[in-house]
């Protein structure tokens, strides 16, 4: 019985270790399909070679990556495995299927539910809670099993010793090394996102140096030319049509300067409630404009250093997408500004049009926009400006449910 079990922890260890030495570096060579994939063949793995009680039942670990998958994928990833376990079972045959079968799909109706509400948790309840519903869903099948027999033999009760622990344990190193995986695979991303912002940083402050100086100097010619007595009419509307398209070169520059360091003097040692409040109170008729009401909240008393001008430039971004994501039909644009421990946090939310799992990874990325007219600027200026103060932003968004912002800021 214990060499079953352990073989079976080692089918269970296949798709991790697998995933850590061939995938876990490459974000861009596998897909959920994949992972399915890995999953569906420990789970037959674990079939092909279960304990076989007497009384003709079998017993495996076949049930822990099905977990696994439905806590993690929900219904839509959790559905291929539920037909590879029932196939495969029915293949195997002998006693048990029927309850095999009723007992998965009890699993299959029930686990996935909880999951949107278990991605939410931090690693170590998401370790809690799986193993918690894996000595749930033992419990159940041992006592679903129970009712089967006659007598609760001694082959019964060695079975509940060994079972029970071993599901535990298992699952333990299994959620562990799934966490470590993950954990990898944010910090990889992180660290890309915040060298593309470095990089994107200083060459801004560099063009933007290098563009202003010209133009200022153009601009003041320009300007002692257009007092020129000698100049026709039409020659001065030349001019004035200059000086405009020169001032609006200076605004794509200022703009362009959003992307770069923060600067020295706009620093401000503060708890953000003048600059939510100025960005609520600017961007309130634009809200009117579209039938949308704001709710703000603030309840912070934590303060931190940051560049007043790219913070509020953030915030307007933010404000401005959450108003247009209702502007079919209205809304409410909910602002709430707390503390939670050592860190600020700013929500911001929509009950707007939503976006789909695969646009929300996409924000922040260049030149991507959920909008026609968009060009993705706005949001990779909002990205970069939290990841300067080293804030982290946490995105839930639904198709017609509307879409959240969690900004995380540590002081």
């Amino acid at each position: 019985m214990i060499e079953s079990l352990l073989l079976n922890f080692l089918f269970l260890l296949f798709p991790v270790l697998l995933f850590l030495i061939f995938f876990e570096n490459k974000l861009h060579t596998y897909n959920k399909n994949i992972l399915i994939l890995l999953s569906s063949i420990s789970m037959v793995l674990c079939m092909a070679f279960p304990i076989k009680l007497e009384i003709g039942f079998i017993f495996d670990l076949r049930f822990v990556p099905f977990i696994i998958v439905a806590l993690f994928g929900g219904y839509k990833y959790t559905i291929p495995l539920y037909m590879v376990l029932n196939i495969y079972r029915t293949m195997i045959g002998g006693a048990g299927i029927l309850q095999s079968f009723l007992f998965s799909t009890i699993i299959f109706m029930l686990v996935p539910l909880l999951s949107k509400w278990f991605l939410r948790q931090n690693a170590r309840k998401r370790i809690l809670w799986a193993v918690l519903v894996s000595i749930f869903t033992m419990v159940f099948y041992l006592t679903s099993l129970a009712a089967q027999l006659p007598v609760l033999d001694n082959e019964f009760w060695i079975l509940t010793f060994n079972a029970l622990p071993t599901y535990t344990l298992v699952m333990v190193i299994i959620m562990i090394l799934i966490e470590k995986i993950i954990d990898n695979i944010n910090t990889l991303k992180s660290s890309i996102q915040s060298e593309r912002f470095n990089v994107l940083s200083d060459l801004s402050a560099s063009v933007s140096h290098e563009i202003r100086n010209p133009l200022t100097v153009t601009n003041g010619f320009l300007q002692l030319l257009n007092q020129s007595k000698t100049l026709t009419a039409d020659e001065k509307t030349y001019i004035e049509y200059a000086l405009l398209e020169l001032k609006r070169a200076e605004n794509i520059v200022s703009d362009f300067l959003a992307f770069a360091k923060p600067q020295s003097e706009n620093m401000i040692y503060s708890n953000l409630k003048e600059e939510t409040e100025y960005v609520k109170n600017i961007i309130t008729p634009y809200a009117n404009m579209h039938q949308v009401d704001l709710h703000y909240t603030f309840t912070n008393s934590l303060s931190f250093k940051y560049d007043k001008n790219q913070i509020q430039q953030c915030l307007i971004n933010l404000y401005k997408n959450g108003i247009e994501a209702m502007k079919e039909k209205g809304g409410v644009l909910t602002i709430d500004v707390s503390e939670q421990k050592k860190d600020i946090v700013i929500k911001i939310e929509d009950n707007g049009v939503g976006m789909t799992k695969e646009q929300v990874l996409q924000l922040g990325n260049p030149y991507y926009s959920t909008k026609k007219e968009g060009t993705g600027l706005g949001m990779l200026m909002v990205y970069s400006t939290i990841n300067k103060i080293n804030g982290k932003i946490l995105v839930d968004s639904e198709i017609g449910r509307g879409t959240s912002f969690i900004i995380s800021i540590p002081v």
